[in-house]
């Protein structure tokens, strides 16, 4: 049922609605004058040519209406005292935020150079998307904004995710209706199937409605009231329907029925909370939203050139493009800016009046410098227990078989009950999958939605979030973290493509905010990809793919980190590190599957506190000579391979001597110059040497390997094995086979590579090639592995056999 727009009383009085209509004015006055002017912020002189920019960038079409709220909310902030945020999804719309910002003091309050004073206001308007200045969008550099918005789809789950365990806050998320039709949006509507009203906060949903995108019609805004009403309400939320400025309505009646909507909107949402709290409301709420239709451009030229503007498309951007040297259109701009009055919202010195400055909050109040949008300022460290007290006993290499997900799982579980309110784990239907399921059984999966007898781990008040898409994931995720707090996104590595987009527009931001004194580090953005593309026993090709590690890549060394931990020991290691971070992106790679554990608690905490090394047990390198070839491994599977290529190696070419270099942290590959990980050319070339072959064995794809070496002295003698797209169901190791990443090509590699070692060792090469003949031949007539694959561990003379089958793969849920 949706809630009357039309109120006959007034709920403002006369002080208050000239405050908020002065605001709005002042608001958009701003907002015009970022987009054109570079000079004569305040008109004391008619517009020449030199006040106008030469390059005219922004969006005009949704700031109008984007103010509007913006007064109203604030208004509600002063009277009911509400700790409150507003994300923009339009997000384009950045001069609106830029403009509160300055309004309500907290833009010159971070920005000395932006004074609250004329010359304050012309610097605000010369810097709006100008070289050396501010971006157009809502990005970090504007106070008060946790979401950029410049790619659509993802206010609704940044503004949940936001109030996840903060039960003070409401999270105001704009919602643009060219940004409603996203897959990401549709998906976030369900959000409120997983927010407790007891522990979590409220988001406040407001579909602006305003007609079109860049060139088209919006689909929400064409179709009848009725049939987005049940839209609406089918996802779980009463709509309140607003319309205002499509006729000649008094702008007084349009504040004083938005006012009252508002105050009915935000007095149900009181009464919901009220309810929960005291044990009197049972089940999900149906919490209200707003749907609020005003013209594009609102406010605006009517037309331009003969051609109709406001309430069209064509005031998305820019209404009159090329404006600095047409007389005509200096004229329009002119005459559209002193529509707003000047000189009843700034006072001679530029500072705004009064009237103004009664409608901002106070303090911390302020949606610009509410500490929730600056989570740094808000983030309690972690409690992390010892990692060692999960770690496995791994008496010699090889010598004890373990799922390292599932030993991460024990000890996240403990994370979980240290961090009651401020740690949470995203995933996308795969968490027990990936083998956290010790997590799943301490902290419960969030469900407000129906419960049946067959259900089994939810909680309403679950610290696993679990729902069927990766956007949803990474938005709860980052808005989580953007405030404050702490998480880990769990996918099938596959499928964590899904958000490529929105893991670099949020490695965009970290970097940003790394140049914004202002901006306090938050903790960083945390992904364990498993199920990866060795291990698919129930999956094939579709889920056979580790390029997101390239995508990685390419963003800015100061934010990114990836770690592809060996065993489960280096993998806690790796975790406990990144859980304490700062203000990165860290990627941990590791497979969920029984594998050979190579290191004691000790030695993995040292390898991992050095990122990469010579493991000498594995090798058969003589103290005090040089190599004659080194096998370097990063990832869990590539390890073990490289191991068993090694003591393959060790047993027929003894007096090779072999080096076995293992890579936990790949940016140590990087020179020191490109990333601060990377290692000196000195230790780069102590590991792998200057003239030997280099036989590397590496989770992903082996261009990312040269990509990070290109540089280094031995170079042009590096030869990378990886995935190189070959796949399909089938078992393990015929899955490394076909992609030439097996133990018998790495053999082969070496024989092919060591100088002399062809013409002496050719009975050998032979060999390994017949194994790997008999080994596909095996898995086509019985389905399997051969024993001496699935049987396989590392022992020698120097080590105790370790029981159970290290290279066996069980198989599992990867579903």
């Amino acid at each position: 049922m949706s809630a009357a727009a039309k109120t006959t009383n007034a709920p403002l009085d006369g002080a208050q609605l000239e405050a908020i209509d002065t605001w709005w004015r002042a608001s958009n006055y701003l907002a015009v004058g970022q987009i054109y002017l570079m000079d004569n912020a305040l008109l004391e002189r008619p517009l020449a040519e030199q006040d106008i920019k030469p390059r005219l960038l922004g969006h005009w079409g949704t700031s109008p209406g984007q103010n509007f709220l913006y007064a109203h909310l604030n208004h509600q902030i002063i009277e009911r005292d509400l700790d409150m945020i507003y994300l923009s999804g339009p997000g384009h719309g950045g001069p609106s935020l830029v403009a509160a910002a300055w309004l309500e003091g907290t833009y010159s309050e971070v920005y000395s150079h932006v004074g609250p004073d004329a010359r304050g206001l012309n610097a605000l308007f010369r810097q709006f998307s100008f070289p050396g200045g501010i971006p157009s969008h809502v990005a970090p550099e504007t106070p008060g904004s946790i979401h950029e918005g410049g790619e659509l789809g993802y206010v609704l789950s940044h503004a949940y995710g936001a109030v996840f365990d903060n039960p003070d806050l409401i999270a105001v998320a704009v919602i643009g209706d060219g940004e409603a039709e996203t897959g990401p949006l549709a998906t976030a509507w369900h959000s409120n199937k997983f927010l407790n009203p007891t522990v979590d906060g409220t988001v406040l949903p407001i579909l602006h409605l305003n007609g079109y995108k860049i060139a088209n019609p919006t689909v929400l805004d064409r179709i009848p009231q009725d049939e987005l009403e049940s839209l609406l309400v089918g996802y779980g939320h009463r709509p309140y329907f607003f319309e205002g400025g499509f006729d000649d309505e008094d702008p007084a009646e349009i504040h004083q029925r938005f006012a009252a909507l508002l105050a009915e909107v935000l007095e149900e949402i009181g009464r919901i909370r009220r309810e929960a709290s005291d044990g009197i409301r049972e089940g999900r709420p149906r919490w209200p939203m707003i749907v609020f239709r005003t013209p594009k451009g609102w406010t605006g030229p009517k037309e331009v050139d003969g051609l109709p503007v406001e309430g069209t498309w064509r005031s998305h951007q820019v209404p009159m493009a090329a404006v600095r040297g047409n007389a005509e259109y200096t004229r329009l701009l002119e005459d559209w800016m002193r529509s707003y009055r000047p000189e009843e919202l700034f006072g001679p010195d530029g500072r705004v009046v009064e009237t103004i400055a009664r409608n901002n909050p106070s303090g911390t109040r302020r949606m610009s410098a509410n500490p929730h949008a600056n989570g740094g300022t808000l983030t309690r460290d972690l409690d992390l227990p010892d990692w060692r007290e999960c770690a496995v006993d791994v008496p010699s290499p090889g010598g004890a078989t373990a799922e390292a997900t599932r030993v991460l799982g024990e000890w996240v579980a403990q994370v979980l009950d240290h961090n009651r309110d401020n740690f949470r784990i995203f995933g996308p239907d795969e968490t027990h999958s990936n083998r956290l399921g010790a997590a799943v059984e301490e902290g419960g999966k969030t469900w407000v939605a129906e419960v049946v007898d067959t259900d089994v781990d939810l909680s309403r008040t679950g610290r696993v979030m679990e729902v069927l898409s990766e956007h949803q994931c990474q938005g709860w995720l980052e808005g989580y973290l953007l405030t404050g707090r702490h998480g880990i996104l769990n996918s099938y590595e596959a499928f964590v493509h899904i958000v490529d987009s929105m893991f670099n527009q949020h490695a965009k931001w970290l970097d940003a905010t790394r140049d914004i004194p202002w901006r306090v580090p938050m903790p960083s953005l945390n992904y364990l990809l498993s199920s990866h593309v060795w291990r698919q026993d129930h999956n094939g090709f579709s889920h056979q793919d580790p390029g997101f590690l390239d995508v990685v890549m390419n963003k800015t060394a100061d934010v990114i980190r990836i770690y592809l931990p060996p065993d489960a020991n280096t993998l806690l290691s790796t975790y406990d590190h990144v859980l304490r971070s700062k203000n990165y992106v860290n990627v941990v790679v590791a497979g969920k599957q029984p594998g050979p554990q190579w290191l004691s608690t000790q030695e993995a905490a040292l390898h991992c506190a050095r990122g990469i090394g010579i493991w000498e047990w594995a090798g058969s390198e003589v103290a005090g000579d040089k190599p004659d070839v080194v096998l370097g491994c990063a990832g869990d599977i590539p390890t073990l391979e490289a191991v068993a290529a090694a003591k393959l190696l060790r047993e027929h070419l003894p007096e090779l001597r072999v080096r076995v270099v293992n890579v936990v942290d790949l940016m140590r590959l990087q020179d020191e110059r490109e990333h601060p990980h990377g290692l000196s050319h000195r230790d780069f070339d102590a590991l792998f040497t200057t003239d030997r072959p280099v036989i590397f064995a590496f989770h992903g794809y082996p261009a990312l390997v040269h990509k990070l070496t290109y540089r280094r002295t031995n170079h042009a003698n590096i030869h990378v094995r990886g995935f190189k797209e070959e796949g399909t169901t089938t078992t393990p190791f015929d899955m490394l086979m076909m992609n030439d990443l097996d133990r018998y090509r790495l053999v082969c590699d070496v024989i092919d590579r060591v100088p002399g070692l062809a013409e002496r060792a050719a009975g050998l090469r032979q060999q390994m090639q017949d194994k790997r003949e008999l080994a596909r031949t095996h898995t086509r007539e019985h389905g399997e592995d051969l024993p001496e694959i699935t049987q396989w561990v590392f022992n020698d003379d120097d080590n105790t056999q370790g029981s159970g089958a290290p290279g066996a793969d069980t198989g599992g849920d990867n579903d």
